[in-house]
């Protein structure tokens, strides 16, 4: 197991596989194992890098709440891929972790040579719609509060043994899952490097706002695959697995 500490908090990563990096963030409820079909497939041509975030999985989850950010989440990205010193990568991620990919590649362009996007949108413009978005992250703390783990719900990538603790999660929807700003959404014009945007035919949340990021991101690649729900690369592997391979061998 390997562990960076930033500010106190231990954030949990892996490190496999040789060739181009290839850094995975999960969604919000999920952990790396959400990536084991990849990394499974790949990591003979390809280096994975994945990590839990706070509140998630194997990292900490700090009682709080002031440690659990955005900006925290970010830094931690960041963090890893200067301690392992690897100066550019394929960001991905998925969900949450979809969202903060397009936030880290709008902060540090410098250091993606392409992004994955899985079943995600790019966040909000207005303030209404951001405002609306949190009320949603609040009432998912709350429940966490309430019901303890077994209120986590979520797709395919979801797994509740892989989570330690209903306050750490409950901590992360107000702090991470919550929207601060609309740097995302206004970076994607801008963006210059490869990007794959995949998402399943049946989540229908992400739908949307993955034609809107394929429809701003210049040169985007927009797969839908049938038959899949949020949890798109755990419903059809082998299908992402093709998706990823023909992508991957084009960068």
């Amino acid at each position: 197991m390997a562990y960076l500490t930033r500010d106190g908090v231990r954030i949990f990563y892996e490190d496999e596989g040789t060739g181009i990096p290839i850094f995975l963030s999960h969604g919000f409820g999920a952990s790396t194992r959400m990536w084991d079909g990849q990394v499974a497939e790949f990591s003979d041509r390809y280096r994975f890098i994945r990590w839990d975030m706070r509140g998630h999985g194997q990292s900490d989850s700090p009682d709080d709440p002031a440690l659990y950010s955005q900006a925290h989440t970010l830094g931690d990205i960041l963090g890893v891929l200067d301690y392992l010193e690897i100066d550019k990568a394929v960001i991905g991620g998925h969900s949450l972790g979809g969202y903060m990919t397009l936030a880290f590649n709008a902060r540090h362009p410098d250091r993606t040579k392409a992004l994955i996007l899985q079943g995600c949108g790019p966040g909000y413009r207005s303030d209404t719609a951001r405002a609306t978005w949190n009320i949603r992250a609040e009432n998912r703390a709350l429940s966490l509060e309430e019901g303890g783990l077994d209120a986590l719900g979520g797709g395919a990538e979801v797994n509740v043994i892989e989570q330690k603790s209903a306050l750490g999660l409950a901590n992360a929807a107000r702090g991470i899952l919550s929207q601060v700003d609309a740097a995302a959404i206004d970076s994607l014009p801008g963006i210059d490097v490869p990007v794959l945007i995949l998402i399943g035919d049946g989540d229908e949340h992400y739908l949307q706002g993955s034609a809107y990021m394929a429809s701003r991101i210049p040169g985007a690649i927009n797969v839908t695959v049938p038959n899949a729900g949020h949890g798109v690369n755990v419903d059809q592997p082998n299908i992402v697995n093709k998706v990823f391979g023909e992508f991957l061998a084009g960068i």
